[in-house]
C-alpha cells in the first residue's frame, strides 16, 4: 500500500471517529433510525477505533520518513575519490 493511501485512510478515519465521539451526530443518528439502543455502547467502541486510525496515521507518516530519508541518503554525492 501507498504511504499516500495509509495516510488518507487514517485521517479519514481519526476525523469521523472524533466527530462520532465528541458532537452528537451519531446520537442524532441513531435515535432517528430507533437504535438509540446503541448508545451505551458507542465509546467501547469509538475510542478504540480512533486510537486504532490515529495509529495508522502515524504509521504512514513513519514510513514516509522513511522512504524520504533513505532517498534522500541515496541521491547525495560521494566526495570519494579513486
Amino acid at each position: 500500500m501507498k504511504d499516500a493511501t495509509i495516510i488518507k485512510t487514517g485521517v479519514a478515519g481519526s476525523v469521523v471517529a472524533a466527530l462520532c465521539c465528541f458532537t452528537p451526530i451519531l446520537v442524532i443518528l441513531l435515535g432517528a433510525v430507533g437504535l438509540s439502543a446503541w448508545l451505551g455502547w458507542l465509546d467501547y467502541v469509538l475510542f478504540p477505533a480512533l486510537a486504532i486510525f490515529l495509529g495508522i496515521t502515524g504509521y504512514g507518516l513513519w514510513r514516509r520518513r522513511q522512504v524520504l530519508a533513505c532517498c534522500s541518503r541515496d541521491a547525495q554525492p560521494t566526495n570519494e575519490r579513486s
